[in-house]
């Protein structure tokens, strides 16, 4: 994984985005690298383990630009795109795209399910329950694509409420891949990894 030193810029641009919009709360600031950087850079943890070949990138309901624009700094070959239906957030990534020159991030002012395109790897992070966010991610993964979706330690709570929706595309988990946040206190999370059967 890239050191904090390679994201000091973004860091940098992000706060001053965010002094603009509130992407996230102003307590949350200080940790904007555990919390939020850090968490969105723990896909690393996927491409270890499923291998990195892999194109193209929809991050549903990015908000801030979490883990879209993280992603798209840590991986420059892998064509990111960050949809929002929020217009203001979307102008924010936009802003930070541009500051940054991130060639290989799009922005997309839209409802995921207006989205006909579909893709490598599908994310979605805070955005809702795992029962609802399948629903919007099955139909845009590509093939033998993956779903990654970032998930607290309550996982396992949602998984089971997300039994009949799977089924319903019949999709699988194939793997929880359970990481820790560098904070202090013990913060458990996980991401979920959902492909088609």
């Amino acid at each position: 994984m890239k050191d904090k030193a390679y994201f000091n810029r973004y860091i940098e641009v992000f706060l001053k985005e965010n002094s603009k919009l509130n992407l996230i709360s102003k307590n949350d600031e200080k940790f904007l690298w555990e919390k939020h950087i850090s968490d969105s850079l723990s896909i690393e943890k996927f491409f270890d383990k499923f291998g990195t070949d892999f194109k193209t990138m929809l991050d549903f309901g990015t908000g801030g630009g979490f883990p879209s624009v993280p992603v798209a700094l840590a991986y420059p070959e892998l064509e990111v795109t960050a949809l929002d239906s929020i217009r203001k957030k979307i102008n924010a990534v936009e802003e930070i795209r541009t500051e940054l020159n991130i060639l290989n991030l799009n922005t997309v002012c839209d409802r995921v399910e207006n989205i006909k395109q579909t893709f490598d790897i599908v994310t979605s992070r805070a955005v809702a329950s795992l029962d609802k966010i399948i629903d919007y991610a099955m139909p845009r993964l590509a093939g033998r694509g993956y779903f990654v979706a970032y998930k607290s330690r309550k996982a396992a709570q949602e998984i089971d409420n997300a039994k009949a929706v799977l089924k319903k595309y019949s999709a699988e988990i194939v793997d929880i891949i359970e990481y820790n946040l560098p904070l202090e206190e013990n913060h458990t999370r996980n991401l979920v990894i959902i492909r088609k059967k």
